[in-house]
Formats: C-alpha cells, structure tokens, sequence
C-alpha cells in the first residue's frame, strides 16, 4: 500500500526569483530573514538537505552549531520554480497539483466595485462596512463597533486575491456568515474570480478589544483543470486533506479531509493519518507560518513555529512505513523581514523527498511547481494529464 504524505509549509520562501521585482519584491528571503532569529534551529531539515538547495542562505549558522557534512543529505532535493504568474496560496497550490495559471488572480487595492457589492448587499439583507485593503486584526477593532451596533458585514481585501467577510459570532452566527460567504463566492466568478473568499469570525466585547477565532473557513474558486488529485481519485486511490487543502480546491478530487485549527493540530493529525492503513496521497497545509507570522512580519515566530515542526520530523519520520513517501515544500514566500508591505512573496520553494526506498541526491532548479503533481502520479504509476516532469529515478 504506497502513500505520499506531502506537507506544504504555508510561506516557507528560499529567495527570490528571478522575476521577483515585478510583483514589488526586491531582496526578500523568507529561510535567510528567519535563520537570523535566536530561535532558528532545524537540525532534521538540515540532515535532508534544507541547506543543500540552490541558493539557499541561511544567517549565522555556525553561531548555532549547525554542521555541513555533506554525508547528512538524506533526501532529494530542489528548488521550485513558481511558472504561474502569482503569489498566493491558491496559484501556489493549484500549479504543486498541476495547473498552470499564467494569469494572476484578480486584487482590489481600491476595495470592490458596486457590481459586486450590489447583489451582494441585496442577496445577504446586510450593508457592508470598511470594503479597503486592511489588516485582519486592525480591521476588526476600527469597524467592529459598528459591526455590533448595525449588523452590517466587515468586507476588506488585501494584497492577495481575496474577498473576506469578518463578523462577531454573537451578532452573526456562524452557519450565516458562511450562507453569507457562499453568497459572495457565486457572485465573485468570471473577472471577479478571486482566489478565496474568507470567512473571518471574531469575537468580544464592544467596545472593547475584538479577537479572531479559530472558525475561519475558506471558499476557493474552483480548479480550472485537472490535478492530481483528480487523477488519484479517479484511479481509486484515497487522496486525504489536512487542514485547509480542501479548500483551496473547493473539494474537487478530495475523498476525505479535516480542518485544523494551526500547525500543531495538523502536524498531530499527519501523525495520526501515519498510522492508518490507506493508499494515495495525504495533503496537509500548515498555515500558521503565514496567517500568524509571515504577514505578520513576526521573525521570531515564524522561527519559532519552524523549529517546532523540526523537532516533529523525528516522530514523523519514524512512523513512515517501507513504501512511504515524505515531501516537504511551500507555496509561496512571506519573508517576515520585508516591510516594504505586509504582502506574500515572490520565491523559489524548497523541496524535499525523503523515504526508505528514495536515493538522495540535488536535482538543482526546476522549472514549475508541477514537478511535485507529476512525481506523486508516477509513484503510483499515472501518467499526469498536465505538463510536469518527475523527480523520481
């Protein structure tokens, strides 16, 4: 029984690409800015081949003991190049599957135009606050007062391709802001196609300090193609998503998924799925080097929750059974250290391909996400149905 766990650390940038200043980024390397913190410390990933990939600069790695013993590379590896034009978790992801976007999905930097606001306002029954790009927790304690007092909705964007929704969960309950968010994601179709609407419940007291929670539900667009998970499906092989993978496909070649409330729930859920009996692929997103830290601009953090999921790798690891694979990659860049914006960033991602039948070796730069999509298929003997070339001897 093969299976392939696959783990996508959200944001986990190795260095800018070539094309990195077209999307307004300029010397942003989300590994080096994080190796900076005192709190950096990814042994495990090191022994694999973290700091073997191409380009890879790690800040002061001999204060903190590291070691460059080539005999420690255990895995494959690569560094991914991004072909979609983007940078977000939805292209990011998409082209990891095998579809290939070569138009960025659509931003509002000046909030949504009426022919979306309009029929939004009508189909929900409620006005709409803020409708600007905004910070997730700035946003909610500049309009949740009136939030409170007139029901209306918080619609806010970002630099992302994103349509959010924030509510407190005592003026509108959850199910409805998800009716309501299912609403904007009929409407928000065509050239008003964005990546995600986001459902971004909060609550607390008015008048005073307002929290996000945990409820948070995503709503993508839907693939616009085949992907491997397709694929996997329709061979009769199980394809399992933790966290919010299911929503970044809109359950499209999905047979079984969990939502987590960050990366310990989802690194504990992998752990669990390791000791189940299945064949296929299990998908996991760990999101909190992103959502908490990377737009956050939050270096420590981001290390911190770094060297959390290293100190898992040995558990993980020795769970994996003769025909398992692990591969550990990103979907994007979110370097902590870059204030220019608050925005993701345009990276190379690492890769790397671990298991006990795996030859290790640097297969150098590729040229798309979609090697990843192309390697999972050939290891259970599918031709993909998209461009990508294996990693696989």
């Amino acid at each position: 029984m093969k299976r392939v766990f696959l783990i996508v650390l959200d944001s986990f940038g190795i260095g800018q690409m070539e094309d990195a200043p077209e999307y307004g980024d300029v010397n942003v390397n989300t590994l080096r800015s994080v190796s900076s913190s005192p709190l950096f410390h990814v042994p495990n990933m090191q022994k694999l081949g973290l700091f073997d990939i191409d380009g890879v600069s790690v800040e002061a790695q001999d204060a903190r003991g590291f070691q460059e013993e080539q005999s420690l590379h255990k895995g494959v590896t690569a560094r991914m190049t991004e072909a979609s034009k983007g940078k977000d978790t939805t292209i990011g992801h998409w082209e990891i599957a095998g579809i290939y976007s070569p138009q960025p999905l659509p931003t509002y930097p000046h909030g949504f135009p009426e022919e979306v606001l309009e029929p939004f306002r009508r189909k929900t029954g409620r006005g709409v606050l803020c409708n600007l790009p905004y910070s997730g927790t700035a946003v909610i304690q500049e309009y949740g007062d009136a939030h409170c007092q007139t029901g209306d909705l918080i619609v806010y964007t970002s630099a992302d391709s994103v349509f959010q929704v924030a509510a407190h969960e005592d003026v509108v309950p959850l199910e409805k802001l998800y009716e309501y968010c299912r609403i904007a994601r009929e409407i928000l179709q065509g050239p008003h196609g964005v990546g995600r609407v986001i459902a971004r419940p909060f609550t607390g007291p008015c008048g005073g300090q307002f929290t996000r929670t945990s409820h948070r539900h995503d709503f993508s667009i839907l693939p616009p193609g085949t992907t491997m998970l397709d694929q996997l499906k329709e061979s009769g092989r199980d394809v399992i998503a933790v966290g919010k993978i299911t929503d970044i496909f809109s359950g499209k070649g999905i047979t079984e998924s969990v939502y987590t409330s960050g990366n310990e729930e989802g690194i504990q859920r992998t752990l669990e799925y390791l000791d189940k009996d299945f064949e296929g692929l299990c998908f996991i997103n760990l999101v909190d080097y992103d959502m908490l830290y990377g737009h956050r601009r939050d270096i420590d953090g981001y290390a911190k929750a770094l060297s959390f999921f290293d100190d898992k790798l040995p558990e993980i690891m020795g769970k994996m059974r003769e025909d398992d694979i692990l591969m550990l990659t990103a979907d994007h860049g979110c370097d902590p250290a870059y204030t220019a914006t608050t925005d993701h960033t345009r990276e190379y991602t690492p890769f790397i391909m671990y298991g006990p039948g795996i030859v290790p070796r640097n297969l150098g730069t590729r040229k798309t996400f979609a090697d990843i999509g192309a390697t999972v298929l050939q290891y259970f003997d599918i031709t993909p149905a998209f461009a990508g070339e294996s990693m696989l001897r």
